[in-house]
Parts: C-alpha cells; structure tokens; sequence
C-alpha cells in the first residue's frame, strides 16, 4: 500500500508536520516515508489483507514511554521511531492509541442524510453554562432535570409544533472520570437515571437528544475528553440513543483536527445510528482559514469563529466576521452542511427587543442552525415569539438550502440577500448598526435588494409581521424606516 492509496482525509506528506505523527501498524513488512516522517505498514489476517493504520503522537513512542510495555520494542527506521506489536497486544498499547481506522470500510464523506435543513432546536450552554451546584441552582443546573424540563415546554409551548427537534445537553454532564470499561457515563448525582434514560425520555416527547465531548483530553469545562477514546464514544453514544454529537477542540492540536474530525465522523457513521455531527473544527484555526472542502464533507454544520455571548456587541461581531466571509465558507453552505454562527440568544438579558430581530433576521438569512440558548420557563411572551415566528422559520428552513450572504454595507446600513423558493425569490435584511437615537430611513433600489428581473413584479412582504408591502419591480425604490440596531426583513417572490 502507498501513501497514494490513503483515504482522502488521511495526512501526506504535504500536510503532516514532521515533528509529530508516526503511522504504526501490526506487520513485518512496512514502508517509511523517512521526509515525511510517516511509517506505513500492512496487516495480514486469515490470509485477508486489512489496511489498518494506527495513529500516535511521534512524542509518545519514546523508550521512557514503551519501557514497561512487554512485547513492544522500539526500531528506528532512518528519521522515524517504529514499533512492532506482538499479536494481541494492540490493547495494551490503548493509552497510545489516537485513532484506529479500517479503511476497508471507509466512508468517503458524510452520507448519514441529516440537516437536509438547518436543524432547529435548544442547547444549553450560553444560558446555563457549566453550573453544576445543584444545591443552591437547583432548577438551572447542569442535570437531567433542567433538560426534562425545557423539553417538556418545548412540547406544551409548541416549539416542537413549530420545527425546534433537538434538545442538545453541552458541556459538564460527564463523570469526572470514565468507567471501568473506559466509557463515559453521566454524573451520577445529577444524572442519575442515565444517558440512555434521558434520550429515551426526549424521544417519548417526539424530541432527539444532542451531546456534547471534545476531540482533545479533556473538555473545555475540564471533563474526559474523547482523545484516544474517539471509537468508543462513538459506540457508546449510539448505544445510548444519541441524535447529534457536538465535538468541540479544547485541549487539543489544529494539526490533529483535519485527521481527527473525519475519523470521528467515520466512527459516528460505523455505528450504524444516525447523528447529526457538529464540528468546532474550524473556530479553532481563526484567524487562519481552514480546508472548508474537507469539513463540509465531513460534518453537518461547524462553527467558524467565537462563541456567541449575550451582547449585541458580539452578535454584531459575528455578523461582520459572516460578513467578510473569508474563505468564500459560505459557498460550502447547503443541504446537510451548513455553517454555524453560533446560538440564538433571543429570550436572555443582553439584547434589546430590535436586537433581537436583527439576530433573528440574520440567522435565517444566512441559514443557520436555530439552536435557542434561553429559558423557557422565564422568556418575555415578545420573544417567545420571535422564536415561534413561521415566516422567519419558513426563510430559515427553505429547501434550496443556500446561504445567504451580505450583499453590501455603506456607513451603518448592512444589505443581506438570500434566494429562497420559487425560484427567482429572495428573503433580504436591511440592517441599521448606528446608535444614534433616531430611526433611519433607508431608499434602495429594489435591483440592490436581489429583485433583479427586469418587468417581472415581485410581491414583498415583510417577514415578522406578514404584512404585504406592495409589487415592485428592480427599478422600483424600496423605502424602509428602520430603528437603531434594528432590521427590516423582507422576503419577495417573484410573480412572472
């Protein structure tokens, strides 16, 4: 076997840092790459030839490493540090063990026919964060409870009636250590009925759970991480009834991450259980632009950039990072990949009501995933139904699937178009970032606004309340009165 034959998301020589991988396999013929630093071998087995590569860290297979592992003898070959295992010895090399892929049954890119549309739902983490005192936070902490209780008002509030599906626990739901069997397990006292309890509770409310782990040893909030353990988190959140795996890169290498992401996407897949696989993959490389080919065919929707907080100041921020749109990443944006900006913070403390509709107007527009972060038991019945709207949902959700983009912005005044359904509409956002205390009004031509068919009318509506604005056509004037860091969404569809 030749480096040439390696699956697409395996590193070559042009993209492996010399300093820091060694493939090893369990064989007495290999191949070397000696520039490159990375050692092939093949596996025979029952006279079946298998193409197994074993991934560790270069640093890791130093003799002070392997003194003590029996059967395990170290052979330099030329610049790389080579190894043989005996025969059954791959389990007492685990705690090396970063990942393990058979390629005889790889799959080339992501194929589990999820997020066909940007998928909806709650996560928890910008609201709750990592609170786990369940003593004095006893209805906010981080535990079974708190997502019992969302999704039973996801269900009686009609969020589920209205398309939101998954409720997604984040970080700090862990055991601060694995089992005896080297799986996960919820935190007994705040779990206590389990993982596989919770997803079947959410699946009886016609509700999918969602997880959270991390690619690297441990998770932002100082939990287990899934670093050497990538196959059997794979298997354990399958066994448990999982419906989408959030993968965040804390405590871990950008140069693993393009190798790591797909292999775990590979596991996700061999588990025969569909997940919707969200990737932080590409955050973590900014400002630096990441192989966009490669995550969006290797995950469902990946974040970009920082986290989402509650301030306009950084929706504003993630907006204009959208907006640069460096990299042309929202090119990769469609049906079952989309980028993601990050949470809905609508319902929580740091925007105005105005504020709120921008964010609202934008992730639509740019088909974002719809994850809420708030509480339901205590959201204002004005937000409540920005969330429930079924015209921002119906531009969010549209089957094309295309990301829309900014157009323009001139000063304060930000134009964001996407096309949408039939064929010719578009949903546009005229944004007003100024703060100076006095509504704008805003005249454009419609052609600017995406109405771009000469002679044929266009039927304008404005999204948030439904009220029919006119015909226009694109040499018409479009006028709109927009307050301070607010926003006019409009959707025309085309009539010729």
């Amino acid at each position: 076997m030749h480096l040439d034959d390696m699956p697409e998301f395996w590193p070559t020589q042009q993209t492996v840092p010399n300093e820091r991988w060694v493939f090893i396999s369990r064989s007495n013929a290999y191949q070397c790459n000696e520039i490159s630093q990375v050692c092939l071998q093949m596996h025979s087995d029952n006279n079946e030839m298998l193409k197994v590569l074993i991934l560790y860290r270069k640093e890791e297979l130093s003799p002070k490493n392997l003194q003590n592992r029996p059967e395990t003898v170290p052979t330099p070959v030329g610049d790389c540090d080579m190894i043989r295992l005996g025969k059954g010895n791959l389990m007492k090399m685990k705690a090396l063990l970063v990942f393990v892929v058979l390629l005889v049954t790889v799959c080339r890119g992501l194929d589990n026919g999820l997020a066909r549309t940007p998928p909806m739902g709650f996560n928890s983490w910008e609201r709750f964060r990592c609170v786990t005192d369940c003593d004095q936070f006893p209805d906010t902490c981080i535990s079974e409870k708190l997502y019992k209780r969302i999704a039973d008002l996801m269900v009686s509030e009609g969020f589920v009636d209205a398309g939101y599906e998954y409720v997604n626990i984040d970080d700090c739901w862990m055991a601060k250590t694995r089992d005896e069997n080297d799986r996960l397990i919820g935190d007994p006292e705040r779990f206590p009925s389990g993982i596989k309890a919770l997803a079947d509770y959410m699946h009886s409310k016609g509700l999918k759970l969602g997880i959270y782990e991390d690619f690297g040893t441990e998770t932002c909030g100082g939990f287990p991480g899934s670093e050497f353990y990538l196959k059997t988190d794979a298997q354990t959140f399958a066994d448990w009834g999982i419906d989408l795996l959030k993968l965040d890169g804390c405590y871990s290498f950008t140069h693993d991450m393009p190798v790591g992401y797909p292999t775990m996407e590979h596991f996700l897949n061999e588990t025969g259980r569909p997940m919707l696989y969200s990737c932080s993959w590409p955050a973590y490389f900014y400002p630096k632009i990441p192989d966009y080919d490669k995550i969006s065919t290797s995950c469902n929707i990946w974040r970009n950039y920082a986290d989402v907080q509650d301030s306009w100041d950084s929706v504003l921020g993630i907006m204009n990072f959208y907006g640069k749109n460096s990299g042309n990443f929202s090119a990769k944006g469609g049906p079952g990949h989309f980028n993601d900006p990050d949470m809905i913070i609508v319902g929580n403390y740091g925007l105005s009501y105005d504020q709120q509709r921008v964010q609202m107007a934008i992730w639509a527009i740019i088909a974002a995933p719809l994850f809420f972060s708030t509480d339901l038991a205590t959201i204002k019945p004005e937000s409540k139904a920005l969330l429930l709207n079924k015209n921002v949902i119906a531009v969010s959700q549209d089957s094309l699937g295309i990301e829309g983009e900014l157009a323009f912005s001139l000063n304060d005044v930000q134009i964001w178009i996407r096309r949408v359904k039939p064929e010719g509409s578009i949903a546009f956002a005229i944004v007003y970032t100024g703060t100076g205390g006095t509504p704008k009004l805003i005249q454009i031509q419609c052609a600017s606004l995406g109405m771009i068919k000469k002679g044929v009318p266009y039927s304008v509506m404005e999204v948030f309340d439904g009220k029919h604005m006119g015909l226009y056509k694109a040499t018409d004037m479009f006028n709109a009165t927009v307050n301070p860091t607010g926003v006019f969404f409009g959707r025309a569809t085309i009539l010729g």
